[in-house]
């Protein structure tokens, strides 16, 4: 016996004193448990958002490549029309010289043909002349 105190209850205490370290060990366990399980359930939510948001992602993408086709497609075909309008332009604008060649040499010759021989009945030429001419003229003043 130590100091009148019996053996078996030093241990006792010993045993006492650890067991409610060991309580007191297991309660802030226990909170760190519940903590780190609310911070998985959070990540988890995380991790499924983030899922959600790769998915709309991916489909966005996906609807843009589409938009992207569908505008090229359609710029090609408009790019292939103002190509065949400006072709088709062009060669309006050829015959249009042409016909002004035409024109120029038909009233120079008829030109020609006045100073040489007056003839007092408008030949089919003057006649064609004097037609141009005038309408010419109401082009102007309608313009």
């Amino acid at each position: 016996m130590m100091f009148g105190l019996p053996l078996g209850f030093f241990v006792e205490s010993a045993v006492a004193i650890l067991m409610a370290l060991t309580i007191g060990y297991c309660v802030v366990l226990n909170a760190r448990l519940k903590r780190l399980h609310a911070d998985r359930d959070v990540l988890r939510q995380m991790v499924a958002d983030l899922v959600g948001a790769t998915n709309l992602a991916n489909q966005a993408i996906k609807e843009l490549k589409a938009t992207a086709l569908d505008a090229d497609v359609a710029l090609n075909a408009r790019l292939e029309q103002a190509e065949r309008f400006g072709i088709e332009l062009a060669n309006h604008v050829s015959a249009g010289t042409v016909l002004m060649d035409r024109i120029a040499r038909i009233t120079s010759v008829a030109r020609h043909s006045q100073a040489i021989e007056p003839i007092e009945e408008p030949n089919k030429v003057q006649s064609a002349l004097q037609q141009l001419t005038a309408r010419a003229r109401a082009r102007g003043n309608a313009a």
